[in-house]
Formats: structure tokens, sequence, C-alpha cells
């Protein structure tokens, strides 16, 4: 895969702040789009599906999903970096297959790339890392891999929609380009391969939407710090009194 150095990407530093991830980058302390949107969605999905299958085997398959999402990817970025790449354990074999699927499938329309891997952040609201940038159909574009357990229903993947959009306000904002589409390429451990592509009206409705998001996250940020302020304060005057008894 051809590099076009169209586009000069600056890493940031990742760093985890009471369990929210920060990225350090070009000066600003910035939330992830992760943390934006993990922190704003409704739960009770998630809840419901951890009371069905029990905790113990919700973190087994989080722990096992997260391990293999982790290994197709380092597959997926050392070959579109054209470097070599190896994983003899059987989880990293099932995603070294999974990765050959997206490679044959969904890089086939990619005629070069910007970045891989690269820093995504809109200069005092947000950040994120986007695992490619590139030319999709002589199209730019944001493209996300991601692995899954089963098969994904449209409906299910919103916040990757919003993920892409995010991505692509970042990447217009700081870079001055014209992100037209965001692609998101999906393959199940059965190597059932999935694509769905953002853009146009739709593209622009998830960007809208994600603000709106990001409005709310920051709202109960300043609620946490009031009721965190409040405390504090009450636990200065209770130490008050205690001191004049």
């Amino acid at each position: 895969m051809k590099k076009n150095n169209k586009y000069n990407y600056l890493q940031g530093t990742q760093i985890m702040d009471q369990g929210s991830r920060i990225y350090d980058v070009a000066g600003y302390r910035l939330p992830s789009v992760t943390t934006v949107l993990g922190k704003t969605k409704n739960q009770q999905f998630l809840k419901d599906w951890k009371a069905k299958v029990g905790e113990a085997e919700a973190e087994r398959i989080k722990n096992l999903s997260s391990k293999r999402g982790t290994s197709m990817h380092k597959f997926l970025e050392h070959y579109i970096l054209g470097t070599g790449y190896d994983d003899l354990t059987g989880l990293g074999q099932e995603a070294k297959s999974m990765a050959e699927k997206i490679i044959e499938i969904g890089l086939a329309p990619v005629e070069e790339y910007y970045g891989s891997e690269v820093t995504m952040y809109y200069p005092g609201l947000y950040a994120g890392s986007t695992d490619l940038v590139c030319s999709h159909n002589g199209v730019d574009a944001i493209v996300d891999f991601k692995q899954a357990n089963r098969p994904k229903k449209r409906e299910w993947i919103e916040d990757y929609y919003l993920q892409i959009a995010a991505y692509a306000m970042a990447h217009d904002y700081v870079h001055k380009s014209a992100i037209q589409k965001g692609v998101i390429m999906i393959c199940t451990p059965d190597l059932y391969y999935q694509e769905y592509v953002i853009e146009g009206p739709e593209l622009r409705q998830y960007k809208h939407k994600f603000l709106k998001r990001l409005d709310m996250y920051h709202e109960l940020k300043f609620d946490e710090k009031e009721r965190y302020n409040s405390e504090k304060e009450d636990e200065e005057y209770l130490k008050e009194l205690q001191e004049k008894l």
C-alpha cells in the first residue's frame, strides 16, 4: 500500500485519569472520544447482558474480545506499514485470519493512505486515535477496524458512526481537509466480514449528534465537579466543628 505524506500528524500520549482515557497532544489534555461516548451512553443494555450471563462470564468475554481486537489491529497496522509481525498463539492466529479477511475485502479499494494509527484531536475539545486515514475508492476517508463476536446490525453500532464523525471533524479542523467518508470494517472470529459506510448528509448528521454527546459529557463533568466541591466543603465544615468541640 502506497504512503502519501499529504498530512503531518502529531502523535499524542494516552494516559488514564480516574478511569478515563486522556490524550496529551499539541499542548492540550483532552478527553478521548471513546471516554466521551462511554460516559454518555445508555448503560442499560450492558447491565442487562451482564445480569444474563453473569459478571464473571461477562468479564471473560470482554477480556478475550479486547485481546483479540488488539492483536487484529497489530496485524493490520503492520500490513499497512509494510513491516513484519506475527503472533503464534492460538488467539493470535485467529486474529491474523480476521485481519487477512479485512485486507482481502476491506482494503482492496484503498489506493493510498495518509496515516495509520494516528492521533486525531480537536483543540480544546477532544482527541482519539483512528486506525487509518486514506483514499477509499478515490475519496478521502477515515477507516476504523472492529472485531465482533457476532455480526452487527446497523442500528447496534451508532457509537461507531459517532466515533468516525468526531475524527472527521477533528481532521478537517486541524489539517484543513475535507473528509467525505467513514468506513467501518468488521470481522468476526468465524471470518464473517461486514462493512458500513457513512457519508454525505448522514455523516453531517452524526457530527451534530457527537457534539450533543460532547455537551452532555461536559455537563456531567461539571455536575461531578460541583458535587465534589460541595462534599469537600461539607468535610471541611465538619472538621471545623470537630475542632471546636
